[in-house]
């Protein structure tokens, strides 16, 4: 594949920082895209997300699914030749399980407190 076919994406995280640009193949799928942000997802981050199924990808207001190529997906290359495409990332907030729900709801049910009224 030519060089001027690659696409060039980068990936902006919550706060606002990014991961890349790097050039990616037309046929590229958008799981393949999340296995490369998991990787190189940066350390020193709160938020980390554990699998692919956590990374929500986001670009011109849509959600990409992970079955898609990046062709299929119709990513706009950009109006300028050789501009880099910007694609959002949004992070799932760690899933609770039932113990975790039974213990932040007994947690919240002990730090109420009845309201008086003078």
């Amino acid at each position: 594949m030519a060089e001027d076919d690659l696409i060039d994406l980068k990936f902006r995280l919550f706060d606002g920082s990014d991961i890349g640009p790097d050039k990616y193949d037309p046929s590229t799928t958008v799981a393949s895209l999340k296995e490369v942000i998991l990787a190189r997802w940066p350390q020193d981050k709160e938020i980390t997300p554990r699998t692919v199924n956590d990374v929500k990808l986001i670009n011109a207001g849509k959600i990409l699914e992970n079955n898609q190529t990046l062709l299929e997906s119709r990513v706009p290359i950009g109006e300028l030749p050789g501009g880099v495409t910007t694609m959002h990332v949004v992070v799932r907030p760690p899933q609770l399980d039932k113990n975790n729900e039974k213990q932040l709801g007994d947690a919240q049910k002990q730090n109420c407190c009845p309201c008086t009224i003078l």
